[in-house]
């Protein structure tokens, strides 16, 4: 993540990983979530925070989680059920709740289809936001596979020389295996900037910068700005991946589309076929490498990638190149032995809603 987005240092709170699973766990059974579940949960949210994601975990995150299901928008208990499948695909049911919980177990249906059929593909409708989308791509790492992870829904995305915002900021999070080194993780956006890291620099008090956000009247703001305006307003206007058409935003539009395409009309989910604000559908997908070929030379041929990616020759300015996944790996790494550095309002945060809950508050 970009330093514009860090907690400063000199005012971060850092919180033992430990201390923060338990919080979030107790805080999702106060909402009505089963204990298994609220475990589900937590992970998705540590997974982001401890890898450095902190869009999606529980600065930005937690608190809108227990805003729906307190308006029961989400489901705590919700009933998963598959509606439709074949050898390797599925069409799931999330049932109302939270897709931090439904999505891990739509990719573990994926994940066994590709056991047996070489791919797995599944696509979840009735089902709320899923967190990093990166996090259920890398469950099919673990099994030696390729994983998928999309997301579609809202409004936040303007199209190519639109006006208004259609499209959602759809991420796509794509994950593949290797030895030695640490596997590829891709997970991004298809807007400039993933729509939370707004909520980020508002927190921090930061500007936008230009080519992420879109004047009232649609066309790309390149000067950049105050983020509190922006970040109050529900209906976004955030740029396609590239900003302009010069510089390839039809292409972020695009990838956009393609999302939406195989998380929401795949999944005949309704309000995608008319744009609908409140729509929200997820996609899923599992690639078996044995499938196609020696899993040892898989990996290792990765590592030879991977490898000769990181050892590039960095530009003037910059000691190293990095890939999709590293700079996560190592961040988990440091988070993990000196803890998870926190705002201070959040820190507040937890410790009104502690209070509110009747749950112990013992993150500082």
């Amino acid at each position: 993540m970009l330093e514009h987005f860090k907690v400063p240092s000199d005012i971060a709170v850092k919180v033992p990983v430990d201390k923060l699973r338990v919080a979030t766990e107790a805080v999702f059974r106060k909402c009505g979530v089963p204990d298994k579940e609220a475990k589900l949960g937590a992970d998705v949210l540590m997974f982001a925070d401890q890898h450095g994601i902190d869009t999606h975990g529980v600065s930005n995150m937690l608190r809108s989680y227990v805003s729906g299901y307190n308006s029961g928008l989400l489901n705590p208990d919700p009933v998963f059920s598959i509606v439709k499948e074949t050898a390797s695909t599925a069409l799931v049911d999330g049932g109302g709740g939270l897709g931090l919980m439904t999505t891990p177990k739509a990719m573990e249906i994926a994940i066994e289809k590709a056991k047996e059929s070489g791919s797995g593909i599944v696509s979840i409708r009735n089902s709320g936001h899923l967190g990093a989308a990166g996090y259920h791509a890398m469950m099919a790492v673990e099994s030696d596979m390729i994983g998928w992870c999309m997301t579609a829904g809202g409004k936040s995305m303007i199209p190519t020389f639109g006006a208004e915002a259609q499209l959602g900021t759809n991420p796509i999070a794509f994950a593949a295996p290797a030895d030695k080194e640490p596997a590829f993780m891709f997970d991004a956006a298809m807007t400039s900037i993933a729509g939370n890291k707004i909520g980020l620099a508002n927190r921090l008090g930061r500007p936008l910068g230009a080519g992420w956000v879109a004047n009232e009247d649609g066309t790309p703001n390149m000067e950049g700005g105050a983020a509190s305006s922006f970040a109050a307003n529900s209906l976004r206007a955030q740029l396609p991946l590239g900003s302009t058409r010069e510089l390839g935003s039809h292409k972020g539009y695009g990838l956009g589309v393609m999302v939406d395409i195989l998380c929401g009309q795949l999944s005949f989910a309704p309000g995608f076929a008319t744009l609908d604000l409140s729509r929200r559908a997820h996609f899923v997908a599992a690639y078996s490498v044995d499938a196609f070929g020696s899993v040892a030379e898989f990996k290792r041929n990765m590592d030879g990638m991977l490898k000769g990616l990181r050892e590039t020759k960095p530009m003037p300015g910059h000691d190293r190149v990095y890939y999709a996944g590293l700079p996560e790996y190592e961040e988990a790494i440091k988070r993990n032995k000196y803890g998870v550095p926190l705002h201070p309002e959040v820190i507040d945060w937890f410790r009104s809603i502690s209070a509110e809950f009747e749950i112990p508050f013992d993150l500082v």
